[in-house]
């Protein structure tokens, strides 16, 4: 389905009855991602999956997005369709966008789900390979994606996983080059919201991969330490519904039905 934020192309999907769902998926990658857990999940939830700025169906605006303007995106989308509030679930850079959601808009938040993400920003070590990572995709694309694709993956899960690999980096060379660049400028400059995951007055679970190679665990530990945040440890690395599925759905999908049970 295609809506239209600020004459921008957005793609989504809907599906399922109940209350809200918000499924925002990571860098290099588009909402497909979760298309084997929509038939789970539509059953008690209405999913909204949805493509953020320059990736799958959503075209990009302008050379940098910021996780401000992913959210502004993803709340007019809401608006557009009536949903006052949902559970979001962000991957990756997803949780990122989920977060400043929860910042500027904390009302449409009921829950939280940070899948291989983190509250912390940047450090300035990252900030420079973000930059070296720019440059890469300017210089040849389709070499970057192939690397980075297989790097999200733990080096014991990769042969396992190889047809993913492969079928990944074919959905990623879709992404068009201003929208890989737009999104690496963006979670460059994205703010620490650590503040929110101490704070927030809903339910929040992370989910980790105890060999994740983007986002080490004990990063992870150390940011959840106070709050009352609830951690899954799933096998593998940072691509835990693909590398430990099993794990990954059941906590999910707890985590749904215990939300389901909270007012609206």
């Amino acid at each position: 389905m295609i809506r239209t934020y600020k004459g921008v192309s957005v793609g989504y999907e809907i599906v399922g009855r109940g209350p809200a769902l918000v499924l925002l998926h990571g860098f290099l990658e588009d909402r497909s991602m979760f298309e084997p857990f929509l038939e789970l999940w539509s059953k008690t939830y209405k999913v909204i999956a949805v493509d953020l700025l320059g990736h799958g169906e959503t075209e990009s605006k302008g050379y940098v997005h910021t996780m401000e303007d992913q959210a502004d995106m993803v709340v007019d989308l809401l608006d557009q369709l009536k949903i006052k509030n949902a559970v979001f679930l962000g991957h990756s850079m997803g949780g990122y966008v989920a977060l400043a959601v929860a910042e500027y808009y904390p009302e449409r938040v009921k829950a939280l789900i940070m899948q291989n993400s983190t509250a912390v920003a940047d450090s300035e070590e990252r900030k420079i390979n973000r930059d070296r990572a720019i440059a890469a995709v300017k210089q040849d694309h389709r070499t970057f994606v192939y690397l980075s694709i297989a790097n999200l993956f733990s080096e014991a899960s990769r042969e396992r996983c190889k047809e993913e690999i492969a079928r990944l980096r074919e959905k990623a060379l879709q992404t068009p080059v201003q929208g890989i660049v737009a999104a690496l400028e963006g979670m460059k400059i994205r703010k620490d919201r650590e503040v929110i995951i101490h704070f927030a007055p809903f339910p929040i679970m992370y989910i980790a991969g105890k060999l994740d190679p983007v986002l080490p665990l004990t990063g992870i530990q150390e940011q959840l330490l106070g709050s009352s945040a609830e951690l899954v440890v799933c096998e593998e690395g940072h691509m835990s519904h693909i590398e430990d599925p099993e794990r990954y759905t059941a906590a999910v999908s707890r985590f749904l039905k215990l939300v389901k049970k909270l007012k609206s």
